[in-house]
């Protein structure tokens, strides 16, 4: 099944059967880690099958976990994922608190960075996916974890990459939930891919709750 979700060139989600545009958004729900790996793992190896670059940050796991399980996916899956030109696995402070601190801007510019060296040799499709639950950490800056995703909406618009945000139901309380959805454009529920009903623009979002970070 295909889901418009943009303008730009269709790209197999790797499950559930479903297509979507590059340039998208997606805030993933899920209960079970059997739902959450059925997202992971088909996301990424239709990826590597197409060659995309892929980035990946696990949290409900080690990258050691995840390197080795993801090397039973395919012949060529064990060396791909310790392939820099292919795969980018993550760990969560690396990506969002370097220095210690989240910060939405720093987030930016270098999400910024890493697509502005991507595109170098000419364009490439980028596949990122990351699990939230780190943010139920006491991590200095993580209270503005949204305004993080509904600036990401400006990030990902018009470019060749897709974003998969994983929130764990059994986790999150619903305040927090609500708010991971009106800032993602489209979701993924018990497997089902579609539009979100409760996105808001992210001009609107900020201005209303977070206008220090409105761009």
């Amino acid at each position: 099944m295909h889901i418009q979700t943009s303008e730009q060139e269709r790209l197999e989600l790797g499950f559930g059967d479903y297509t979507c545009n590059w340039g998208v958004h997606i805030c993933g729900l899920y209960e079970t880690e059997a739902e959450r790996d059925e997202i992971i793992f088909g996301f990424l190896r239709q990826g590597d099958i197409a060659g995309d670059l892929q980035f990946y940050v696990p949290a409900e796991r080690t990258r050691e976990d995840f390197a080795h399980r993801y090397a039973m996916l395919c012949d060529g899956c064990k060396d791909h994922v310790h392939d820099e030109d292919r795969f980018r696995l993550s760990s969560v402070k690396d990506l969002y608190y370097p220095e210690g601190t989240f910060s939405p801007v720093a987030m930016d510019e270098g999400l910024d960075n890493f697509y502005e060296n991507s595109q170098q040799s000419g364009r490439r499709n980028i596949r990122a996916t990351a699990e939230m639950v780190w943010a139920l950490e006491a991590v200095p800056g993580v209270e503005h974890l949204m305004a993080y995703e509904s600036r990401l909406n400006y990030f990902i618009n018009n470019k060749p990459w897709i974003s998969i945000c994983l929130y764990n139901l059994t986790k999150f309380n619903g305040v927090v939930i609500m708010q991971a959805l009106r800032t993602h454009p489209y979701m993924i529920s018990k497997g089902v891919v579609t539009e979100n009903p409760f996105f808001q623009d992210p001009d609107d979002w900020l201005r209303e709750n977070a206008p220090q970070f409105l761009k």
